[in-house]
């Protein structure tokens, strides 16, 4: 019998990474979505990352892909926003939701002034927010995926929120007020 960790009991680091991506695939590009503001950028980012990823695939453990490949993203998109200063016009909502929220009604609303306010972030903020309230990680864990201090975390996560609740987007939406119990 093979052991596990010789890479043919569990079907080898190439399955492994093919199931990874295949179970995970969606939840990243939207996690990617939210830090770029742009679904065709976002593909892209997260194509880059399991491209990058996948040459170090044998050496991650399970038990700690996702918040690898967490890191991995943050890091990739921290390095596509260094290269490129040019200011974005970012979507409102991912292409296919909007047929499904009615045209942007309801739900949808308030999902798209809330896109457009985090896109006013400035990118570590941008990256606490969707880590810490969208992906619901415990600041421990934003912290480790982002390389800071859970202090850090904390401090840019009540800067992002009170930005939030002072963008033109959300000034007088209920969403706003809702944003100061985080």
């Amino acid at each position: 019998m093979q052991h596990p960790r010789d890479g043919v009991a569990d079907g080898g680091p190439d399955e492994r990474f093919s199931r990874f991506v295949a179970a995970r695939w969606r939840a990243l590009t939207h996690t990617a979505y939210l830090l770029t503001g742009d679904f065709h950028e976002a593909e892209d980012l997260v194509q880059t990352t399991l491209a990058r990823v996948y040459t170090h695939w044998h050496r991650v453990r399970p038990d700690t892909a996702e918040q690898y490949v967490r890191r991995a993203l943050v890091n990739a998109n921290r390095s596509r926003y260094r290269k490129r200063r040019v200011v974005h016009l970012l979507q409102a909502a991912l292409p296919e939701s909007l047929a499904a929220d009615g045209g942007g009604l309801g739900a949808g609303e308030e999902r798209d002034a809330l896109i457009d306010a985090l896109a006013d972030l400035p990118e570590r903020q941008r990256a606490v927010v969707v880590l810490r309230y969208w992906e619901d990680l415990p600041a421990e864990e934003v912290a480790r995926t982002l390389g800071c201090s859970v202090g850090t975390v904390k401090s840019q996560a009540s800067r992002a929120l009170a930005k939030l609740r002072g963008h033109r987007a959300l000034v007088g939406h209920p969403l706003a007020t809702r944003l100061g119990d985080r």
